[in-house]
């Protein structure tokens, strides 16, 4: 009877344990550590390590917390709660405690979009720690949000396949990209071809078309895709966000926009005319210009954005 039940807990009960913490009836964290630990990317640092320290100075390193010290991001959560939610009669919010994932979600789409596995005490973690660094300056609380990232597997596995019909769920143990074969990792095993890891679809997931529909009270924030496809391809335009974020820029998976040199450079283009004169007032003589400033958008698509 006993050996009867160590097999089954060897080949059944276990690999369905391991299923429903990788696929379909994955585990929900509890906890930010829980979640930080289920999107945990610490193996790919050892074979990627200049990959991994390029997205370590992205803001795609810090979607929760935001910019360098400046918790700007954060800052702007606790606006929308505090000024949005907490304000709109039918939202269910009356003070922070209230707030769960479904009122997160419209930020955290795009902000932690693998906050969907994650339960409502997580959304209430967050929101505390929120509360805590921008009316406190806690600097434990800043630590704590700056776990919170889009980070390679949100690209590289969840976000790697849109069409689910066409292409299937994503795999829970492959890494997608440009190549298939074996990945020297205990848990993502495999490679696999993404369809959309070259296009721009893949970006416009998050980086938006306007207002999303599809939650109870619609918002829109990003809209460079939109502009991207309507004012850019629509003109003959070819290029994908990633050959001018990544390839063009040379930033690679530091992926920056507005805060990089590299970046403003072939976004903008200045062309600046002076003209310097004296001016007669009756018996005085004054100095004066007149200068004329053109700046030309070179992007595919509007600046600014959000």
């Amino acid at each position: 009877m006993r050996l009867k039940l160590i097999l089954f807990l060897f080949f059944i009960a276990l690999p369905l344990a391991v299923f429903a913490m990788q696929g379909g009836e994955r585990k929900k964290a509890n906890t930010i550590d829980e979640l930080v630990k289920m999107y945990d990317i610490s193996s790919c640092k050892v074979c990627h390590r200049d990959i991994y320290e390029q997205w370590e100075r992205s803001l795609h390193a810090r979607s929760i917390y935001g910019p360098e010290t400046t918790g700007r991001t954060a800052a702007t959560f606790w606006t929308t709660i505090t000024h949005g939610l907490m304000e709109w009669e039918h939202s269910g919010v009356k003070k922070p405690e209230d707030v769960r994932i479904e009122h997160l979600m419209p930020c955290a789409r795009c902000h932690l979009p693998q906050l969907e596995d994650a339960t409502d005490a997580v959304a209430q973690e967050i929101v505390r720690n929120i509360y805590a660094l921008v009316k406190e300056g806690d600097e434990n609380a800043a630590k704590t949000l700056q776990k919170l990232n889009i980070n390679c597997l949100i690209c590289h596995n969840r976000n790697a396949v849109i069409h689910k019909w066409v292409d299937g769920e994503p795999e829970p143990n492959v890494i997608y990209g440009t190549k298939k074969g074996a990945h020297p990792d205990a848990m993502f095993t495999a490679m696999k071809p993404s369809p959309i890891m070259g296009e721009a679809i893949l970006c416009g997931q998050c980086h938006g078309l306007g207002p999303m529909f599809e939650f109870d009270n619609p918002t829109q924030c990003a809209t460079l895709y939109g502009s991207y496809l309507w004012s850019y391809v629509a003109k003959g335009g070819s290029k994908t966000c990633q050959q001018c974020h990544m390839h063009k820029s040379g930033l690679g998976h530091n992926m920056q926009s507005y805060r990089s040199p590299e970046m403003a450079k072939m976004a903008l283009d200045f062309n600046v005319e002076a003209i310097a004169y004296y001016w007669r007032d009756g018996t005085r003589v004054i100095p004066q210009a007149t200068v004329e400033v053109k700046m030309k958008n070179k992007a595919g698509h509007v600046i600014p954005d959000g």
